[in-house]
């Protein structure tokens, strides 16, 4: 029966494959050397537009485990070693109380049974555990405690080669069953087929859709750029509500149902046990609590090549011929911050004959025209975008938006053939609808003084000096940086040709798998724009 998936599964990715080098034959796609393109605006299809239901995991809680630390929520991530990957997963159940007695980390093993696939799973590796809590204040009764986290390294392995795994303690037995992933080719001529980029899920029946779909297309890496499993619009009895409802009276500290997290690790695994996914933090991941701690479900869930960085909110890491830089919006980022100055050894330190490809990603867009979070991260592309620019970023990756957005190569809000094309990925399922009104449209300009992110702070939101736009804070038409817009829930994937051209490809949830509604080859010129 496996061999069965497997031969299906190949059969599936020759056809794509195929399907694609078609289209390429046919000259469908357009390159970015044919632009800047007119901008476009896709008409809002209304069918698609309703109330956002959640799936239904109180009653019927996905991928539950069946036996006691059976291990659940299994994910994998690429660590700084192109040899190693990360898995990490949880056994036992969370607990909710200010008196409870928590699950000891070493009561259970933490193993990893390996091997080159259909070869045996002979080689074992074991790693740590660990537990986290979400506490609010005054001894709540609804404080959270999580299951036993596992995190365990899996070293030696061959490039481009696909393993088979379980994971769990086998001296209970407790194991998951036997998964399957690719590791990473080799730079600097190969490259990981398919790179899945999406933000914003939440999990919702869109959310459903949208990882159903992604995982057809069979991608070798998955990019999360930020807003994951919405817990904080949750309030601490597992009832959906708003931030008034949900804040503490004179603090604030936001409510955040933690055990939303855990169903949601759940449902990804499904995607994140075979596919390596790196996730950078969104705004919903801050779920600040007592101690004015943040990020703590975020830091505790994920593993993270953050060796060289010091942090999970910010780091990089190699696939085959691509560098990708992970920044963070909510750590600061002046040129004088730890983060800044790590950037700068990280850029300095790129090989472009090694990783040709410079891929960037972080929440919140700098080139989203939609009116909600429009320039909310100008302060970041005050003190960021000169160093990307002269480093010859090719591409940058956000989410926040919950709609999607592809630019013109563009630098400093100005059309620049060796700018990076700038696309925002915000609308993978997410809890709230779909953002639909424009910043350039008539009425729909904010006040500037609106603008600045509510946890950094800070405003560098002033009117454009030059272009079309002077002296105004909006265009009064779609910017000519923005190439294409559309209002729909969604994912992008990502495939890198050769050193020069990768194709990029939006998909629209309301369309099959394999029809993409934006395509266009993103084509880099090192002649042209030395880094």
């Amino acid at each position: 029966m496996v061999l069965a998936v497997e031969s299906l599964n190949r059969l599936l990715h020759c056809w794509i494959l195929l399907i694609s080098l078609i289209f390429v034959v046919n000259g469908q796609f357009p390159t970015t050397l044919e632009g800047p393109f007119k901008p476009v605006t896709v008409p809002v299809n209304y069918s698609i537009i309703g109330q956002v239901t959640s799936l239904p995991v109180d009653d019927n809680p996905p991928l539950s485990p069946e036996i006691e630390f059976q291990p659940q929520q299994i994910s994998l991530s690429l660590s700084s070693d192109l040899s190693s990957v990360w898995v990490s997963w949880i056994t036992g159940e969370y607990q909710i109380g200010d008196d409870i007695e928590p699950l000891d980390p070493q009561s259970v093993a933490s193993v990893v049974q390996y091997g080159v696939y259909k070869s045996g799973r002979n080689n074992l590796a074991a790693g740590s555990s660990f537990i986290y809590s979400q506490q609010y204040p005054n001894e709540d009764p609804n404080n959270y405690t999580s299951g036993i986290i596992h995190r365990v390294l899996v070293t030696g392995l061959d490039p481009d080669t696909m393993y088979e795994y379980q994971c769990g303690d086998p001296s209970i037995p407790a194991m998951s069953e036997v998964h399957y992933f690719r590791t990473m080719p080799s730079p600097p001529k190969d490259y990981p087929s398919r790179v899945a980029v999406v933000g914003g899920l939440g999990l919702t029946y869109n959310t459903s859709t949208t990882i159903s779909h992604m995982a057809a297309n069979h991608p070798d890496l998955a990019l999360l750029v930020g807003d994951l499993s919405f817990a904080d619009l949750y309030c601490k009895n597992g009832t959906l509500c708003d931030f008034q409802n949900c804040s503490f009276p004179q603090s604030p500290l936001q409510e955040t149902y933690q055990p939303r997290w855990d169903h949601w690790g759940r449902f990804m695994q499904i995607l994140t046990a075979t596919v390596p996914t790196m996730v950078i933090e969104g705004d919903h991941e801050i779920e600040k609590q007592a101690d004015n701690l943040t990020f703590t479900a975020y830091n505790y869930r994920f593993a993270f090549p953050s060796d060289e960085s010091g942090s999970t909110l910010y780091y990089s890491f190699n696939a085959g011929g691509i560098h990708f830089v992970m920044l963070g919006a909510y750590v600061p980022y002046d040129k004088s911050s730890d983060q800044y100055k790590w950037l700068e050894r990280d850029l300095f330190n790129v090989n472009r004959s090694v990783t040709p490809w410079l891929v960037a990603a972080w929440h919140p867009p700098w080139y989203s025209t939609y009116k909600d979070h429009y320039r909310e991260a100008e302060c970041m592309r005050v003190q960021m975008e000169e160093l990307l620019y002269k480093h010859g970023v090719d591409i940058v990756f956000n989410g926040h938006v919950k709609a999607y957005e592809r630019s013109n190569r563009v630098y400093n809000y100005t059309l620049d053939p060796c700018g990076p094309v700038h696309i925002t990925v915000g609308s993978g399922g997410n809890e709230m609808n779909l953002t639909l009104e424009h910043a350039d449209e008539p009425g729909n300009c904010p006040d500037p003084s609106n603008t600045p992110d509510r946890f950094m702070g800070g405003f560098c939101g002033f009117n454009f000096t030059s272009g079309p736009a002077a002296g105004n804070f909006c265009w009064n038409e779609q910017p000519e940086y923005s190439a294409y817009r559309e209002s729909s829930f969604g994912y992008g994937i990502l495939e890198v040709k050769n050193q020069t051209h990768a194709l990029w490809m939006w998909y629209r949830n309301q369309d099959r798998y394999s029809v993409g509604a934006d395509g266009i080859y993103i084509v880099r010129q090192p002649d042209r724009c030395p880094s």
